[in-house]
């Protein structure tokens, strides 16, 4: 019983694993299939898809599908595809006795440049009708039809217009010949007509006679210049000779007013050059009034400076030399201190000794004097005025002496005393003299005065004191 489930349950596993395997197969060969079936179209190529390809925005059934660029997925089985090259190609036609409006056969040898359209709705129409054809075929076809309507442009139109106006000529076969190529899908690129040309000489009558209108219309026009010339240079000669004699006129009229806006300019040029020259001149003399003082300025401030300089550099000079020497002589002062101070450490208890030594001297002797004036005043009774006065007559002689010194050398040759009668005192001329020649003398009590002492009595007193014996003075003067 396990046996045969196990058997059942491999085969079920087999199954569905080859299920899955045919699947996958079938996955990979539709990916496959459509892969290569998802087409992309060059540039340069119109790409038709064929076959079952749907329905047109009118409703109708569409014959094929053409794409100008880009891709498309071709349906396998139900569509296939083609291309259409784009490529132009060039359909030399020589129109030979074509009959044209005046019943004149003419040549109309042309080239037309012609290339499959990419316009939508003409594209159909080249894959309607152009599809699988070789490209002689499609030449053929596109010339035929250039063939028949240059002949229908050129039997509208007289020679002269097809001559003459080779735009209108190229515009009407243009427009006749690219409607009829788009029926079958092409575009007309380019025309190019080279030359027309007719069996009977029409046209070269047309062009002789449009040579020989244009050389007597050249001839005319330039008879018609040279008279025009030959008028115009007589014209152009009277109005010469006009002009010039009024051109004459004018410049001398000109010239005797340019005299006299010269006469007029000159002489306001030489009154402005004067007042020029004359402001010039002022100018230049103030100018140099100013030059001359700041000169002077100048060089009193140049000379105040130097002088100043001098005198700072003789002053630096002096006062550093001064400034040095002091500090030399500080220096040797100083030095010269410490010696005398060191010298003087060693003198000074020499010099103490001394100076006590003489003041004990001196003591001795103020003793001995204080001493003998004690006798002196014991002598006078022991009356201090008494003992001055006797010292005074001591010196006397000597007092005397030098009164008499301050007088000798003064020169008396004579005297004469014209005396009057006395004056309200009594005293006469002579008197008056000797008293003011007494006085002449330098003053004793003054004397005794400045050394703080008073003069004796027996010397005399002063006038209206009493004078007793004053005549002691008069008596050593005479």
């Amino acid at each position: 019983m396990y046996s045969l489930l196990s058997a059942d349950g491999s085969d079920s596993a087999g199954l569905i694993i080859g299920l899955i395997l045919a699947s996958l197969f079938l996955i990979i060969s539709t990916i496959a299939i459509l892969a290569t079936r998802y087409k992309k179209c060059p540039s340069d190529k119109i790409m038709v898809i064929y076959g079952k390809v749907g329905i047109n925005k009118e409703g109708t059934k569409m014959s094929a599908q053409c794409i100008h660029g880009g891709a498309k997925l071709v349906i396998p089985l139900f569509q296939q595809f083609a291309f259409l090259d784009l490529t132009p190609f060039s359909i030399p036609v020589d129109l030979k006795s074509a009959l044209s409006r005046q019943n004149i056969r003419i040549d109309v040898p042309s080239s037309f440049t012609v290339g499959i359209s990419t316009e939508p709705g003409v594209m159909e129409n080249a894959a309607e009708r152009l599809l699988g054809l070789s490209l002689p075929t499609v030449e053929n076809l596109a010339k035929d039809i250039i063939f028949g309507q240059l002949r229908l442009v050129v039997a509208t139109m007289e020679i002269e217009e097809i001559n003459t106006d080779r735009d209108k000529f190229l515009e009407a076969v243009s427009s006749n010949v690219e409607t009829e190529l788009k029926k079958i899908g092409l575009r007309l690129i380019n025309v190019n007509v080279t030359d027309i040309s007719d069996e009977s000489g029409y046209i070269d009558a047309l062009g002789r006679e449009a040579a020989a209108k244009a050389i007597n219309d050249a001839k005319k026009s330039v008879a018609e210049k040279d008279r025009d010339g030959s008028i115009g240079e007589a014209n152009a000669k009277r109005d010469q000779r006009i002009e010039v004699s009024l051109a004459e006129s004018r410049a001398i009229a000109g010239e005797n007013e340019a005299r006299i806006l010269i006469a007029e300019s000159d002489a306001l040029r030489r009154e402005r050059e004067a007042e020029a020259l004359r402001r010039a001149t002022a100018a230049e003399k103030i100018q140099a009034a100013k030059a001359s003082e700041e000169a002077y300025a100048a060089e009193k401030q140049a000379e105040v400076a130097r002088a100043e300089r001098e005198r700072a550099t003789q002053q630096a000079d002096v006062i550093v030399a001064t400034e040095i020497a002091k500090q030399k002589l500080e220096l040797e002062a100083e030095a010269q201190a410490e010696q005398t101070r060191r010298k003087a450490r060693g003198e000074a208890d020499g010099a103490y000794s001394k100076m006590e030594a003489q003041a004990r001297g001196v003591m001795e002797i103020l003793s001995k004097q204080a001493t003998g004036l004690q006798a002196v005043v014991k002598a006078a009774g022991n009356s201090p005025n008494d003992a001055v006065k006797l010292m005074i007559a001591d010196k006397i002689e000597n007092l005397i002496k030098v009164q008499v010194e301050a007088i000798k050398n003064i020169k008396i040759d004579k005297i004469t005393v014209w005396d009057n009668a006395g004056d309200k005192n009594g005293a006469t001329s002579t008197a008056n003299f000797l008293s003011g020649l007494i006085k002449s003398v330098p003053p004793l009590q003054e004397l005794f005065n400045m050394a703080g002492m008073e003069l004796p009595t027996f010397l005399g007193t002063k006038a209206g004191s009493g004078l007793t014996d004053g005549s002691l003075l008069a008596t050593d003067v005479k």
